[in-house]
């Protein structure tokens, strides 16, 4: 049920007039729909008496100090400038698939950013706890109501962009080193905080004195990897008893040492091709050359410390740099400097290798060392096999919009606070 009146009135969304014209029982014309780019005679007319839509007026040479400053302009569009991005306004039919998504499975992870919410949101927070969606167009003209869509670019105006995946890892592991399990996952030294840049990772991992802080041990160092670059792991430890039960290892800090790719030295090297260097490539190749495995890994520097927390339910994520849990398939992680923390986001790309569309409402809830920039997101698969092979081959391209609380200043949720786990990783 919707709360509050909805006004029927002619907009140049007519998408978003169709929704809550059918969600209000409002009376009014209904014109033929179409997303940009598509050919007229694709659209479906909605009644048979539609007539259609009057060509916008021209408009008057835009103001560019008045858009820049984030003012209302009615010659163009509203622009809101950021750090590393700007925003421009946009219509709800612009957005490609809107209101086809299931706004329903989004809205737990609204709620969780709620938990926590950044400058602006709290009065749309306290809103959205108290409503119950019943059904997807609920959800979604809810959003229509109270938000505005931002189409996001870069500040010379680029508004495509990459989308990669992260998940997190799952893995079976011992209490202590025996058999296989000869790959420590450490704990933070006592001086890291006081030498920076701390060690590099050959010398760390040529240091047996640091064994003492291992927190579990693991067969394949190419997983220990894996972990550290996504930021955090599950694993399902066997203890000194032989009894065994799952925690995660979380992100505690690192050796402050710049972070290179494995797969781009992979490349340079002549072993593999760029289309060869994704994650399932890439142990590939380890599995095929042991004897060059660790010269590969030092070439990356960069060594990933964790701590220890309970994992009483399998079904939540790890907390992202927001400070809460991540949403499989609902959550992303942005430059925050582009995009603050807690934001909706409607995403456009596509399933990992292939071109079917892949369009649905995320949450920024987590950061990344590498993912920077104003359209650039990392999209969390989950855990499990299926997550790993999702993730391991995304790197598609990516268009965003944000959708932004109307009454919010310019500047609300600039700075964005960090969770427990804030620190940027290494994805």
């Amino acid at each position: 049920m919707i709360r509050g009146p909805i006004r029927c009135r002619t907009r140049r969304w007519s998408a978003a007039l169709a929704i809550l014209g059918a969600l209000s029982g409002c009376a009014g014309p209904q014109h033929a729909v179409r997303e940009p780019g598509s050919s007229p005679k694709a659209a479906t007319v909605a009644s048979p008496t539609a007539r259609p839509t009057p060509a916008p007026a021209a408009r008057a040479p835009v103001d560019p100090e008045k858009l820049l400053n984030g003012e209302d302009d009615s010659a163009g569009r509203r622009v809101l400038q950021r750090e590393r991005a700007r925003w421009v306004a946009a219509d709800w039919h612009e957005l490609p698939g809107w209101g086809q998504d299931r706004a329903l499975e989004w809205w737990p992870a609204l709620l969780r950013s709620c938990e926590k919410p950044m400058p602006g949101w709290t009065a749309l927070c306290t809103q959205a706890r108290s409503f119950r969606p019943g059904a997807d167009r609920d959800a979604t003209a809810w959003l229509m109501r109270m938000l505005q869509p931002y189409r996001v670019e870069s500040p010379d105006g680029q508004r495509e962009g990459l989308v990669t995946g992260y998940y997190e890892p799952e893995l079976e592991a011992r209490r202590q080193a025996q058999g296989d399990f000869r790959v420590p996952l450490l704990a933070p030294p006592q001086d890291l905080a006081q030498r920076k840049p701390y060690d590099t990772r050959q010398q760390i991992e040529s240091n047996a004195a640091l064994a003492r802080l291992s927190l579990a041990w693991v067969q394949d160092p190419l997983d220990a990897l894996v972990m550290q670059i996504q930021g955090s792991g599950r694993l399902r430890v066997t203890e000194r008893d032989g009894t065994s039960r799952w925690v995660r290892l979380s992100f505690a800090g690192h050796n402050e040492q710049p972070y290179r790719s494995m797969g781009q030295w992979l490349i340079a090297q002549g072993e593999l091709r760029p289309t060869e260097a994704s994650w399932p490539g890439i142990k590939d190749w380890g599995r095929r050359n042991p004897q060059r495995l660790r010269e590969a890994m030092w070439a990356n520097p960069r060594y990933v410390f964790f701590r220890e927390e309970p994992l009483p339910d399998l079904a939540v994520g790890p907390r992202g740099g927001q400070g809460v849990p991540l949403t499989p398939g609902r959550s992303i992680a942005v430059d925050k400097t582009s995009i603050p923390y807690g934001t909706p986001v409607w995403l456009d790309t596509t399933e990992p290798l292939s071109t079917t569309p892949l369009r649905r409402l995320v949450m920024a809830q987590d950061t990344g060392a590498a993912i920077v920039g104003a359209v650039r997101a990392d999209y969390f698969w989950g855990w499990g096999e299926q997550a790993e092979a999702q993730a391991g081959r995304m790197k598609q391209p990516l268009r965003l919009w944000v959708l932004w609380p109307r009454e919010a200043g310019v500047t609300a949720g600039a700075g964005g606070a960090a969770g427990a786990a804030g620190t940027a990783v290494d994805r």
